[in-house]
């Protein structure tokens, strides 16, 4: 879709400016005055942003998920044999992961103390703030041009009708040079105002549905995140537990 745009918005711009405006885009883009062709063109770099932005989360989104589904079953086997080590390499595999992120926060800080004879409950509780820490980063990284979609999906529509406006006055324009009310007078004007209408519907509806997308993705992994620092804060209790204080204590 947004080679499709540039080629257009490159056919448009290096056509000549005679001829007579009819009904293709290339005739439309002729038939513009400046400031509509102004406005094609920003909403043109929004359209180009916006796809951007979708491939880069959906990349992003799927490798998180792929290797999720392949740590967690790793890191689950490990833990349960004690191997704090071996999990925090298999985390370090997997570094795409948003599970893995977190994860490794709460097990490096448990793996700080592993040697102690007892752990106490301050070092629980700073294994949950790590927890909450490395959740919060991720979080963030995983909305990262995610609300840039928002905007654009809220905007377009206002720069389209922006042009619109443009289009009604090149249009009025034509009525008074010419002194005429046929549709020769008015055809360059209305077409502007289609033109730029349609293209900003076109930017913002996908990006309305990809946000919307995204969004319901990054609460389902905010919701992974959060089981799994809850489990890890739980394996931490019961393995602090079983451990026996050293003799003598």
């Amino acid at each position: 879709m947004l080679g499709t745009w540039l080629v257009t918005l490159s056919l448009w711009l290096f056509q000549g400016e005679a001829g007579t405006p009819g009904f293709d885009p290339i005739s439309m883009w002729r038939s513009m005055g400046w400031p509509a062709r102004t406005v094609v063109i920003v909403l043109v770099i929004m359209s180009a942003w916006s796809i951007g932005v979708m491939i880069d989360r959906w990349i992003a989104y799927s490798a998180a998920r792929k290797q999720s589904r392949v740590f967690a079953p790793a890191v689950a086997g490990a833990l349960k044999d004690g191997k704090i080590d071996q999990a925090v390499n298999i985390a370090e595999e997997n570094k795409r992961s948003h599970l893995a992120k977190v994860v490794t926060a709460g097990l490096q800080e448990f793996q700080a103390h592993q040697m102690s004879a007892e752990i106490p409950g301050e070092e629980i509780e700073a294994s949950r703030r790590a927890l909450e820490r490395a959740s919060a980063i991720v979080h963030a990284e995983l909305k990262r041009g995610v609300s840039s979609l928002a905007t654009i999906g809220s905007t377009a529509p206002f720069v389209g009708l922006f042009g619109t406006v443009l289009g009604i006055i090149h249009a009025f324009q034509g009525i008074s040079a010419s002194q005429s009310v046929g549709i020769g007078a008015v055809a360059g004007g209305i077409s502007e105002a289609l033109v730029t209408t349609a293209i900003g519907l076109f930017v913002a509806i996908p990006a309305v549905w990809l946000y919307n997308y995204f969004t319901n993705k990054i609460e389902a992994f905010d919701v992974e995140m959060d089981n799994s620092s809850s489990e890890l804060i739980d394996y931490f209790i019961k393995r602090s537990g079983h451990v026996k204080p050293a003799p003598g204590r």
